[in-house]
């Protein structure tokens, strides 16, 4: 589902439209495009701009471009046409003009109406969905309808589902090549994840649809829970950009938090099937159980040319987050562009302790103060290294990666993002 060009000449206008697509190249490139047979072939030849050949004029390849009109996936049609000497073999311009009247796509049939059109292109800008059809509770296909509907009016949409075989980097990489203003991703805060950390360094703005269960980074960027679509819909359409820090895992992109021993024994104790029922309740039913059994563990944390050694229960490494991410609340918030990462270790030896310790820490991070706790420690770092015995899981950004050893490092102004205005962390 990629915003498509389709381009038709009649013979005699064939060398017009050849002209045209030179001329034209830099707004094409940008698109996905569609030719019958010979024009295609010519286009391709005098440009090198990637085309996709339908069948020749003759043989029904204007049929073929009237399909994917009907599918809704074209956003103009250049058809330049012979009015005076049109052979009978030629594609014919009414069935077309009619199924552009009927979906609301705009028609080109000379080169003056070709050029309005593109131009109009050209101002608009060019955006890459990158759309996890599993996330959320089942409804993947309503959920892609509305972004087309409510992000389609405004700007050229290219829509790629990620699978089981495709990695989302893999389809970022395609957006960067075709030179994308925006890549919007949706799905949970793995998918995220994984769309940002391609995004890093390249000044491409990253905006966000939150469809997963916990959608901490949404949060983070102020997105309204309530009606999170359309909310982080109108975010993207108003176009405030912030520049924040990003930060990598053991070679891993991150852009919330990495947590080590509880948080992570949490997040992999909260299977799909407890995440679709409960939603981010089972987050909270997976770590209730936690709390009898997590064990705590020596660490040994490097940061800044100093070695640390500390028996704790859980460690969290912080690029940004949400007050709802408790254990990374340490200093009360979780600074996003400073250049440094922001380290919260806390240990406990009941479980009432564990409790009491989550809810002052919740408490210190809505009104934005320091933990002060004897068993809660914090500090900030551009790069660390954490070792456990004995070794412990470890989750970034909502995934488990595996166990320690980990490596942690800072990318300042790492990611371009695009966020309320006010609102959340990033206000």
């Amino acid at each position: 589902m990629t915003a498509t060009i389709a381009l038709i000449a009649h013979d005699s206008r064939k060398d017009d439209i050849v002209s045209f697509a030179t001329t034209y190249a830099p707004v094409l490139a940008r698109h996905r495009l569609i030719a019958t047979g010979a024009t295609g072939q010519r286009i391709q030849a005098a440009t090198g701009l990637p085309i996709e050949l339908k069948l020749a004029g003759p043989s029904g390849g204007d049929t073929q471009i009237a399909a994917e009109i009907c599918d809704g996936d074209v956003i103009a049609v250049i058809f330049l046409v012979d009015p005076l000497y049109a052979q009978p073999h030629e594609p014919d311009i009414q069935a077309l003009l009619r199924v552009c009247n009927v979906h609301n796509v705009p028609l080109a049939t000379n080169l003056s109406t070709a050029e309005v059109i593109i131009h109009r292109l050209a101002k608009q800008q060019v955006a890459h969905l990158i759309y996890n059809p599993v996330a959320g509770q089942g409804t993947g296909e309503q959920d892609l309808e509305l972004i087309r509907q409510l992000l389609q009016p405004h700007m050229s949409l290219h829509i790629h589902l990620t699978t089981a075989e495709i990695d989302p980097e893999e389809l970022v990489n395609e957006a960067i090549a075709a030179n994308a203003d925006i890549v919007i991703a949706s799905g949970g805060d793995g998918t995220v994840s994984a769309v940002a950390g391609a995004l890093i360094g390249t000044g491409i703005s990253l905006g966000v649809i939150p469809r997963g269960t916990a959608n901490a980074f949404a949060a983070a960027l102020g997105i309204p829970r309530l009606l999170p679509i359309r909310a982080a819909c109108q975010v993207i359409l108003a176009g405030n950009t912030l520049t924040i820090d990003a930060a990598r895992c053991n070679g891993l992109p991150m852009i919330l938090l990495a947590g080590v021993g509880y948080e992570a024994e949490a997040v992999d104790l909260a299977s799909r099937e407890l995440k679709n029922q409960w939603g981010a309740m089972a987050y909270l039913m997976a770590g209730w159980q936690m709390l009898g059994v997590q064990e705590p563990f020596e660490a040994e944390i490097e940061a800044e040319g100093e070695t640390y050694h500390i028996q704790a229960s859980a460690i969290t490494v912080a690029n940004a987050a949400p007050p709802t991410s408790v254990l990374a609340q340490g200093a009360g918030q979780v600074i996003y562009d400073d250049g440094l990462l922001d380290i919260t270790i806390a240990t406990s030896e009941t479980k009432m302790q564990a409790v009491t310790t989550m809810v002052k820490m919740l408490g210190s991070a809505l009104v934005g103060a320091d933990a002060q706790q004897q068993n809660v420690l914090h500090g900030r770092a551009k790069d660390i290294k954490i070792t456990t015995t004995p070794p412990q899981k470890v989750v970034v950004d909502g995934e488990v990666i595996g166990m320690t050893p980990i490596y942690l490092e800072c990318i300042p102004n790492g990611l371009s993002v695009l966020a309320p205005i006010a609102g959340g962390l990033l206000s």
